[in-house]
């Protein structure tokens, strides 16, 4: 626990602790990012959205949609393996 918590605090700047006690707010904000990224994925395939957005029959907002819902698939399961961690 202690590396961890040593490798925690080096790269992200906070303790394991205090991230620990935020773990439903990093799932939250997870899940947010994948919808927001599933929307974007369907704005660029003409499926959702008004025709005179930007992003609407976008083929790079596909792509972009989907890169948004992976990122926001690593942040929820950022969340859940912190709830996973125990203190001891």
């Amino acid at each position: 626990m202690l590396k961890l918590s040593i490798l925690f605090t080096l790269f992200t700047g906070t303790s394991l602790e205090s991230a620990m006690k935020g773990k439903k707010a990093i799932i939250i904000t997870g899940i947010g990012i994948m919808i927001m990224g599933g929307i974007f994925h369907l704005q660029g395939q003409s499926m959702v959205g008004p025709e005179s957005s930007f992003m609407y029959s976008n083929p790079q907002w596909i792509t972009y949609g989907i890169q948004i819902v992976v990122l926001g698939g690593i942040i929820v399961a950022i969340g859940v393996s912190l709830s996973f961690i125990k203190k001891t």
